[in-house]
């Protein structure tokens, strides 16, 4: 007999909720896996989906339209992190209360959308974030083994500076509460990579909880993925935000993102 209580998978009674759950995608020439990653988000757990696209170079906004997805378009390229703040500025203006960053790439699996969200619908986080070094496969999913070694060094640095623990700070599906938004100050970080250490550290100083589920990922030619200098400039990047938030939580020097 199946053990019910072992279930990876949510009540779904979960579905019936009273909390307006939108997924934003951040798009840079997604034209060839947009659609593949809208067909493998579950039927039932979302509401409303919102592409913001990064001045792609392809069909990307054409696809987007035609799949009927609500699609904002930036007149110039703003970054990744200046992707994310259109997403979220939108969704909250759309009356999201959990918002759910899904890549386009189809590199990140939608499937775990309910197991991502159900902490958030529960009230026992404000922020969850998907763990491939949880999911225990990313070896199996291609993860260049520079990416684990430096994944796995910066993780526990960060774990030390912001006195928690998580088993992984850089993943790019996440989820998070409207209340974790409308209590930091998202405008005031980079456009760039380091935008998701940022964000993270902003939650840190607020107090709030995040949480991690296990997930997969694939890697393949049409997933982005940030090469090797780009990657080590993101590493510096990311020990210049924990140096800021150390100074900020100390009371050294008080920095306007994180209060």
């Amino acid at each position: 007999m199946k053990d019910e209580a072992k279930s990876p998978w949510p009540d779904p009674e979960l579905k019936k909720r009273d909390k307006k759950v939108t997924v934003i995608m951040p798009a840079y020439n997604a034209e060839k896996t947009i659609e593949a990653t809208l067909r493998s988000i579950p039927e039932g757990w979302v509401d409303d989906i919102i592409v913001t696209d990064d001045c792609s170079r392809d069909r990307t906004v054409e696809v987007a339209r035609e799949l009927g997805l609500h699609t904002v378009v930036h007149e110039k390229n703003r970054g990744y992190g200046g992707n994310q703040k259109t997403c979220y500025a939108e969704a909250l203006k759309r009356d999201a209360d959990i918002i759910v960053m899904v890549h386009p790439d189809h590199q990140y699996d939608p499937a775990a959308i309910p197991r991502l969200i159900t902490p958030l619908l529960e009230g026992n986080a404000e922020a969850v974030f998907g763990s491939r070094m949880l999911g225990k496969r990313f070896v199996e999913g291609g993860m260049p083994r520079w990416k684990f070694v430096a994944n796995v060094l910066l993780t526990a640095l960060e774990n030390v500076v912001f006195n928690m623990y998580l088993t992984e700070y850089h993943s790019g599906l996440r989820a998070y509460s409207r209340k974790y938004l409308e209590s930091i100050r998202f405008e005031d970080n980079s456009d760039g990579f380091v935008f998701d250490t940022e964000i993270i550290a902003q939650g840190v100083v607020k107090d709030l909880l995040i949480e991690e589920i296990p997930i997969t990922t694939r890697y393949f030619p049409e997933a982005s993925q940030i090469g090797f200098v780009p990657s080590c400039i993101y590493g510096l990047n990311i020990l210049r935000t924990l140096v800021k938030y150390g100074l900020h939580s100390r009371g050294f020097k008080s920095f306007p993102q994180f209060r």
